[in-house]
């Protein structure tokens, strides 16, 4: 698909300079904070209560939860918005912003338990869920954490790929003609990227990567608003907004079933793109003291979870009003000029996907080495160390209790009032879309396996 723009609707430079100049406010202001230096951090650094010392502020948190929620997917939230209708498809943009945003505030406070502020540290998911569940629900909340981490990265990989196969597409295309047979292998750039993580990798821990978070937030706004310029501009020719209120009206050419999976996989698309839950604690272990860090971390999450609101918003509705049902999946493939301007947000999403593996990646090398180091500390704090009760009667008898389980499980919520029945409506939505989400995607999958080759990325 082409698109002709004319110069006298749209000044391709002026978008490009309002990008410019928006980026810049933003870097400034970002380095302008004492506590965004990466010297000023290590200057104003604090030891914590377990003696580690942390260099993380309100903004250095912010740059790693907007790398953890702001990936490429943005980049299908317009198709997926077209799967939705112009109804449900900025409803459910909304609602799950403000689904993942709550959550988030109530994991926040899991951070420090039993007292949210000044209770024993969990330093990361799965030591939360030890802490508030129990250690028989270890097990499966790591491998759902991790699988989640390692499907990312897996996606960060292949979409690197893609993007960098594109760009050297669009400049056959630009050498020989849009009608141009420009086929193009990603397998050489997948590795490529691999030997790149491998040095980056060798950094010791999250906060010494933040300067990656920042770039990878840079980045990401970039392409994004180089995608909505692109849209302005091609809405401003049309001049009217394409699209429809109804539901799986998207491709006339597609069977009802699959319009229907492709419903399930839009859902997918726009819940899975705010979370960051799965990340959050390890974020927020970063924060330095003594400044609250539940609090902080609130601060972090509504700054982040609100301006990524805002993007995914703006880009899915304009990209919608833009292409209507025959949006791509992939926003950018849809545009083929100018080609210095898309070939500029083609490269800022391998740059942002290069930087960004490593904010999940950490978590996972964090896991590993800590399995290698020592299990067990010497003494354990009052909270987690475990007392026996005995009673005598015609038999002994005897149970075990630590002190945090007890104060913790005796002021749970309370079966049957407003705040249970309202997690337990949370968690059947979250499991509805969850799972209507992977029929759809494995619907997809099954379809494009009729066409795909084992470990080949063609374009």
């Amino acid at each position: 698909m082409q698109l002709q723009l004319q110069p006298q609707v749209w000044d391709f430079n002026l978008c490009l300079t309002a990008t410019y100049l928006i980026l810049s406010l933003f870097i400034s202001f970002t380095f302008a904070l004492p506590s965004a230096s990466l010297e000023s951090m290590e200057m104003d650094a604090s030891s914590a209560d377990d003696g580690r010392i942390r260099t993380g502020t309100v903004w250095t948190a912010t740059a790693h939860a907007f790398t953890a929620i702001v990936g490429s997917g943005i980049l299908a939230l317009p198709w997926s918005v077209a799967q939705l209708g112009w109804i449900l498809g900025p409803f459910f943009l909304v609602f799950f912003a403000a689904v993942t945003y709550y959550i988030a505030i109530l994991l926040c406070d899991c951070y420090r338990t039993p007292d949210p502020v000044k209770g024993r540290r969990n330093y990361t998911y799965m030591d939360a869920v030890r802490a508030l569940l129990g250690p028989k629900h270890v097990l499966i909340s790591g491998i759902m954490q991790y699988s989640m981490l390692w499907g990312i990265m897996i996606g960060f990989t292949i979409t690197t790929a893609i993007s960098t196969a594109t760009i050297k597409r669009s400049a056959c295309f630009h050498e020989k003609g849009a009608n141009a047979k420009c086929k193009v292998s990603g397998n050489s750039y997948m590795l490529a990227f691999g030997a790149l993580e491998i040095l980056l990798s060798q950094f010791p821990n999250l906060e010494k990567v933040t300067f990656l978070s920042v770039i990878s937030t840079l980045t990401s706004l970039a392409y994004a608003l180089i995608a909505l310029c692109l849209s302005i501009a091609k809405f401003s020719i049309q001049h009217e907004a394409k699209g429809t209120i109804k539901v799986a009206m998207a491709g006339e050419d597609l069977a009802t079933s699959t319009k229907i999976w492709q419903v399930f996989q839009a859902l997918g698309n726009i819940a899975f793109s705010y979370t960051y839950s799965m990340l959050l604690l390890e974020i927020q272990d970063t924060l330095k003291s003594p400044q609250a860090e539940n609090k902080a971390m609130k601060r972090v999450t509504l700054y982040a979870i609100g301006g990524t609101a805002l993007f995914y918003t703006s880009l899915g509705c304009m990209g919608y009003a833009a292409f209507g049902a025959d949006v791509p999946g992939n926003y950018l493939t849809g545009f083929y000029k100018p080609l210095w301007l898309v070939d500029i947000a083609n490269l800022a999403v391998i740059i942002h996907l290069i930087v960004g593996y490593q904010v999940f990646a950490q978590t996972i090398f964090a896991m590993n080495e800590k399995s290698l180091a020592t299990r067990w500390q010497a003494h354990g704090s009052f909270f987690n160390k475990i007392y026996t009760v005995r009673l005598q009667c015609k038999q002994d008898y005897s149970f075990q209790f630590t002190p945090s389980r007890l104060l913790l499980r005796t002021a749970n919520i309370k079966r049957g009032d407003s705040t249970w029945i309202m997690f337990q409506v949370l968690s059947l939505l979250c499991l509805v879309v969850s799972l209507v989400s992977v029929i759809g995607s494995v619907a997809g999958m099954l379809e494009h396996l009729k066409h795909a080759q084992l470990f080949h990325i063609n374009l």
